[in-house]
Formats: structure tokens, sequence, C-alpha cells
């Protein structure tokens, strides 16, 4: 096992692998990442709301590398990476347990999409939304690695549909904390909020990610629709 120690190095050693890029975080304070022949391992504590170890490679290298890392950083890093290999190192990594299927989506493309969303000033009302329309969202105002709010509004300066610009890195902005008020539901503003900040992120990082529930179809098809691709992900961890 050896230590990546740049962000040129990683994105090498993964050939550019947009997941392990984005929990590469620049290599950032407490971020880690390794290789071992064809495996790589990133260890990113408080990333979206988890400790987390981004994996890539075959099956029997990245169960190797990640006993290995496990050992250096702990046990409270949840493994996540492509589905079917994280069911795999599930099976080979004693105490690992498969936890949940998901999906990674990404973009490079800008959406194109006509909107009166914007940055907003602070993070005002946000609270409240999420609250209302998104209580299982992974950014809240104040949470490390939130950095900030985008928002259709209303007449009356009312917050109808957000979206945050939460642990982006570098090279790969993401997108989280989406939520539109009940009231304001089925006019198409989360498309606008969002084709708003993944445009910006675009055009900052190059590209944008998020992540989503693989069940919630109607978030699903307005991401395709603001041409993310869809990629089968799953996390595992220790009981």
């Amino acid at each position: 096992m050896r230590e990546i120690l740049t962000t040129a190095d990683l994105a090498k050693a993964s050939a550019g692998d947009p997941l392990i890029v984005w929990a590469g975080q620049g290599l950032g304070p407490g971020v880690r990442a390794w290789y071992d022949g064809d495996a790589v391992a990133v260890a990113a504590p408080d990333l979206s709301k988890r400790d987390r170890l981004a994996v890539l490679g075959p099956a029997d290298a990245v169960a190797r590398l990640a006993v290995e890392v496990f050992a250096e950083v702990g046990t409270s890093f949840r493994p996540f990476g492509d589905e079917q290999s994280i069911r795999e190192l599930a099976d080979r990594v004693p105490g690992l347990s498969f936890t949940a299927a998901f999906g990674w989506m990404d973009t490079a493309e800008l959406s194109v999409v006509t909107t009166t969303a914007a940055w907003l000033d602070g993070d005002d009302g946000v609270e409240a939304l999420l609250t209302e329309a998104g209580p299982s969202s992974y950014a809240w105002p104040g949470r490390s690695g939130v950095r900030r709010w985008a928002a259709v509004t209303g007449d009356r300066g009312e917050l109808l549909s957000i979206a945050a610009d939460a642990w982006s890195a570098p090279e790969i902005g993401f997108l989280a904390g989406v939520a539109t008020a009940h009231v304001a539901r089925g006019k198409g503003l989360a498309r606008e909020v969002c084709g708003f900040v993944t445009d910006e992120l675009v055009k900052r990082h190059g590209r944008a990610g998020l992540m989503v529930d693989r069940d919630n179809a109607a978030a699903i098809a307005v991401y395709h629709r603001l041409g993310y691709t869809y990629r089968y992900v799953a996390a595992a961890g220790f009981q």
C-alpha cells in the first residue's frame, strides 16, 4: 500500500474517476488516499455527513487495500463505490456489511435552463423549508462543508425551491440540499434551481456531481434532463 500525496497522482491512479476525485476533496485537511496495484481508496472524514472511504478497482485488490486502510484510519469510515464492488467487498472483509444502494450522478454539461434562481446572501428561511420539505437532507445551514444556498423565490421573497453547493472539491462541485415547498411543487422549480446550481458548479469546477436515492424517480428524471448520467453505487459499514 502506497499513500497518494497529490491530487494529480490521485487523478492518475483513478483514471480521473469522478467519484474518487470528489472524495479526494483536493486532499484537504484530514483526507488521505492510497493505491495498491489497480486499487484506490480515499478516506474523507465528515464528507456528506459521513466518514467515507471511496474505493475503486478489482474486488480482491480493493479488499486487500481496504483492510490495510482500516488498520490505518479506523472503522468509522464507510466504504462506498460501484455497487458490485461494495457487495463483493462486504463479502470479503470480516465484520463489514452491505448497508445501502443509491445513485451517483455527474455532468460536465451546462443545463441551459431559463431560471430566476440566484444565490442567497445568507441562509434565512432555508432551515424552515428543509424542515417542511426535505427533512432527510444531508445539507443543512451551518453543517460542515455546506458553502452556500441558491433559491427560486416568490413575489414576497419567500423561498420556494432551494439547493446547496456543499462538499465541493476543486475538480468537481457537489449539489445537495434540494427541497421545494409543498405549495410550489409541480411547477418545475426544482429543475430551475438545480439547473442554476449545476451551471454554477460546472463553470467553477468543470464538473458537477450529486447523490440520489435510487427510488426517487422524480428527482432522477430532473437530473437526467439537466444532463446528469446515473451510476449505481452503494455503501457498507461495520456493525
